[in-house]
């Protein structure tokens, strides 16, 4: 597939009641790992795995040059349609955005995730993040590349309103959006409102405590993620694995994984 072929892709699994399953990954095998998994569609990056990989905070303790380098890794690594989680877009004012989204559709990206906080406690004005939203939208256009953005939402994480969640998430699709991310919601009355409510096609991430994955899709969820959870299911294994070899056990069976 060529690059427009592949953002038209992803566009096209973001179906509400059958919703894209994206196991995040962080890098190049693990990419390639979930990539042959049967059932796969496409690849998901997560900031925070990334990050903690490189060996940093999440929330843009990478450089713009090390994400986009981490996210040319993924994408070389595979065939399916790759969306990056780009944080803040690593700039704050719109035309920065425009630059830095342009930059990571030149790593093959056709798709991303854009947060409208502005750091752990606080939002972007309501304007100013319609704007960075739209910016996104014009870097599509000018590189011919349509690139998928699932515009996350973070009012209800920052003690906003669900009138403000709606208010940005409406504004958003408004703008440009292709999806949106509701962080915050949680159970089945909470999704079931930012469904109802929101002009598009919603994106939710998910964890043990979170409705089964049937049921999100019953609700009509377009998206589900897993986070930093995919890093932290893996590395819990690592950590069983190497308790169990330390203390003379048994070979693990999954030491014998063929990748």
């Amino acid at each position: 597939m060529t690059q427009l072929e592949k953002a038209r892709l992803l566009n096209s699994l973001y179906v509400p009641g059958d919703p894209l399953i994206v196991t995040n990954v962080w890098d190049a095998v693990t990419a390639r790992i979930v990539a042959a998994a049967p059932g796969v569609r496409a690849i998901a990056t997560a900031s925070h795995a990334v990050s903690y990989a490189h060996g940093v905070d999440d929330g843009e303790g990478l450089t713009l040059d090390e994400a986009l380098d981490a996210a040319r890794r993924v994408v070389a690594a595979v065939e399916l349609p790759v969306s990056v989680d780009f944080e803040r877009g690593y700039a704050t004012d719109a035309a920065a955005v425009q630059h830095h989204v342009e930059q990571l559709i030149a790593t093959g990206a056709v798709g991303l995730n854009l947060e409208d906080s502005s750091g752990p406690d606080a939002l972007f004005p309501h304007e100013l993040a319609v704007a960075r939203v739209a910016a996104v939208r014009r870097a599509g256009e000018a590189t011919g590349i349509p690139i998928v953005l699932n515009a996350r939402v973070d009012a209800l994480v920052r003690g906003g309103t669900r009138d403000d969640a709606i208010a940005r998430a409406n504004a958003y699709l408004a703008a440009g959006a292709d999806v949106i991310f509701m962080l915050g919601v949680r159970d089945e009355e909470s999704i079931s409102w930012a469904i109802e409510h929101i002009d598009g096609r919603v994106s939710v991430i998910a964890n043990p405590s979170a409705p089964p994955l049937a049921t999100l899709a019953e609700l009509g969820v377009s998206r589900v993620s897993f986070g930093p959870g995919t890093l932290g299911l893996t590395l819990a294994h690592l950590q069983a694995a190497a308790t169990q070899l330390t203390a003379l056990g048994e070979y693990p069976a999954e030491l014998g994984f063929s990748y």
